[in-house]
Formats: C-alpha cells, structure tokens, sequence
C-alpha cells in the first residue's frame, strides 16, 4: 500500500479547520526558529510558526499548543523556557523533562497521520549524553495519554489527520514500539 503524501498545505489546512474559527489560532509555515505569537495589535489571530515547512516541526509544534492551557496560549512561545542546541548535559536533563509531554503527543499525532516518529534530543552540539531514559519517558507518557484519553483539542485533530490520511480511529498501546523510536 503506497504511503500518503504528506504536503504542508494539508496540516495547515487541517490545523486550521480544527482551530481557526473556536480558538483564533492559525498554523503557519515558518523560518529557521518556530514561535507561537498570541494575537495582538496588528496581528489579529494567535500564529503557531513551524521550522522551514517541516511537516514533523508543524507536528511538534502543534504538540506544545495542544498541551499549552489558556493562560500559555496569551504568551509568546507560552512563556516556556528553552536553551537553544549546545546543552549541557544538565540543561539537556531539564529539556527532556519538560519534552516528555510534547514528544508523546507528537508521536500520537505522528501515527494519525501515517508517518515514522523519531524522538528528538535537539542538541547535536551539546554534551553527549544517553537519550535512552528520555525515549522510554516518551513512551511511558503515550501510555499514559492513551490510558487517560487525550485532551479535546488533541482528539479533534487526530480523528481529523486519521480520517485525512486513512489511519484507524483506533488508539491502542500496540501501535507504538518504544524500539522504533
């Protein structure tokens, strides 16, 4: 069976069918750096900017809005602290801390929408360290999700990437393998 295409246009599209109109957020293709803008004078909608129009950045990034609650969502970036590539092995432990949530509901979203996860340690030019305990932290927290049910938001936009790209409406533990990742 071939695999679906997977085109930028379409996650934006579905983005915003599922959040536009109820939450005043558009995803956007954007440049190096993603950033969420909350709207202001100006700029009248919220704008989640995604890295380069990398379909598995707009993933990610989409990932952080669906946990981010109503109060992150008046801030830029939700007002999260992030120390760019070039970690120390201690900033690298808080980073995967706080990725733990974002990366499960990205590879929950990854496989609505028919395409491979790879969890991200995002510091290539930082203190080498073992990504193990992070990757199975990720997979613990996708237990977690599918055991507890996933936010309103979240499920609304992965029955629409299901349903966009043929994938089961289905969520069960045995669609992720903690060795794939």
């Amino acid at each position: 069976m071939a695999q679906p295409e997977h085109r930028i246009e379409d996650i934006i599209a579905l983005f915003n069918q599922c959040f536009l109109q109820p939450y005043n957020t558009r995803l956007v293709k954007g440049g190096d750096e993603p950033i969420y803008l909350p709207a202001g004078p100006g700029q009248p909608n919220h704008e989640l900017h995604f890295a380069h129009g990398f379909y598995r950045s707009a993933l990610h990034e989409t990932a952080h809005w669906l946990i981010a609650g109503a109060a992150r969502r008046q801030q830029v970036d939700f007002g999260y602290w992030y120390e760019p590539d070039g970690r120390s092995a201690e900033q690298q432990m808080i980073f995967e801390q706080v990725e733990v949530k974002p990366q499960a509901l990205e590879w929950i979203l990854s496989v609505a929408a028919g395409i491979r996860f790879q969890v991200s340690v995002d510091n290539l030019n930082g203190d080498a360290t073992d990504s193990t305990p992070f990757k199975q932290a990720v997979y613990q927290q996708v237990l977690t999700l599918i055991q507890q049910g996933l936010s309103t938001r979240a499920q609304a936009l992965r029955l629409s990437l299901c349903h966009f790209y043929g994938q089961t409406e289905q969520l069960t533990p045995e669609q992720y393998d903690p060795l794939s990742i």
